[in-house]
């Protein structure tokens, strides 16, 4: 009972959670899809939140290894679920447009909300985080793009072997080794000794002197496993009412699909890192800022991506890294930016502010754009 009042009633993002239930009843009563979208979404992002929290707390007693491990692959999970949901009903680009969406608003709309609400309250001195995470991270970010990009490149030129079967194969291929590429940096992480890389992508391990009051025991070991297996099966659920209505909202609320998976489902998965990035900034802790968010994009990019195109590969879905264009460049410029907004290890409130004038370019553009491939689906 102690652990059922301490996981609900503590958060005040739960005033949300009715929402889920009714999404359900809405569903099977009426066929309002736009509602039934955002009544789904609201369901979903407070059990985001709890998952963190839950993560958080077993994360204490495996110690900060394992810890980090167990964040941030939970962390990403709710954008896993809504990902194969998505893809086992054959919505490829919502898989890739949403996915790629996360990784923008992490990298940009995050970062940039927790830079700006760090450099008004730190207003008199520059925050300072570690170069060498920020530096590593935005390799990998890198090595993704270049993973997206040929297959688009391939796909745009018309010089494959095979129409069609070659991108999918590079694709596949690709994956497996972004996969590798992605097991070897955690190895690589997790058996480092080095100091400088300790923050990186671990979520939310904080510096030893933000233990104290970081990490209080709140539930046992095994209340928080069998918090993470049902709030998992609870978002599951729901993430399968949020991605049937994903097409009907479309419609009734007059929005591209596109628009739809890059810039709102994302928010949903990501409203939990957000929350504790900009809380993190705030106390002048970047470090954890930047592996809560930046760890989380790069996550997404070089596990969750080539782990869709795997899952796909054996349900017999032809989902490819090839996002198309558009998309293709908005994360190579987004990457680019943000790297060299993280070079100099530096962050003040102009930076933020920058970031996220950027997003709403980024958010603005998918506004007026219409996906080339939505006639095949």
């Amino acid at each position: 009972m102690q652990s059922i009042r301490t996981v609900i009633f503590t958060s005040k993002l739960n005033l949300l959670m009715p929402f889920g239930p009714a999404t359900i009843v809405l569903y099977y009563t009426t066929n309002w899809h736009g509602v039934i979208f955002l009544f789904s979404m609201l369901g979903i992002t407070p059990l985001a939140e709890r998952l963190g929290y839950a993560t958080e707390q077993l994360a204490i007693y495996t110690g900060p290894t394992l810890g980090g491990l167990l964040n941030a692959t939970f962390g990403n999970a709710t954008e896993m679920i809504i990902a194969i949901y998505a893809l086992k009903n054959g919505m490829i680009r919502v898989v890739q447009q949403s996915l790629l969406g996360s990784i923008l608003s992490n990298m940009l709309l995050v970062v940039g909300c927790a830079f700006f609400a760090g450099g008004i309250i730190h207003r008199n001195k520059d925050q300072v985080f570690s170069k060498a995470t920020a530096v590593v991270n935005s390799g990998l970010l890198l090595m993704a793009v270049m993973g997206l990009m040929f297959p688009a490149v391939l796909h745009f030129t018309k010089s494959e072997i095979q129409q069609g079967a070659s991108e999918l194969a590079l694709s596949r291929f690709s994956s497996c080794i972004m996969l590798v590429a992605y097991a070897s940096y955690l190895y690589f992480q997790l058996s480092a000794r080095n100091s400088n890389y300790s923050q990186i992508g671990s979520e939310e391990v904080p510096n030893e002197d933000a233990t104290e009051e970081d990490e209080e025991v709140e539930i046992s070991m095994w209340e928080a496993i069998a918090w993470l297996a049902v709030l998992t099966i609870w978002i599951s659920v729901l993430s399968e009412y949020l991605v049937n209505a994903i097409e009907g909202a479309s419609d009734s609320l007059n929005l591209p699909v596109a628009f739809i998976s890059v810039i709102l489902l994302p928010i949903v998965g990501n409203a939990a890192e957000h929350a504790s990035a900009i809380m993190f900034a705030m106390k002048d802790k970047l470090d954890i800022t930047i592996g809560v968010a930046i760890g989380s994009s790069t996550q997404i990019s070089m596990f969750v991506i080539p782990f869709c195109v795997v899952v796909g590969w054996m349900m017999g879905q032809k989902m490819d890294l090839n996002f198309q264009l558009f998309e293709t460049a908005t994360l190579f410029i987004t990457v680019l930016v943000v790297a060299f907004m993280l070079q100099d290890g530096i962050a003040n409130y102009l930076k933020g502010l920058m970031l996220v004038l950027c997003y709403l370019i980024v958010a603005a553009s998918f506004f007026v754009h219409v996906d080339p491939q939505a006639s095949k689906h």
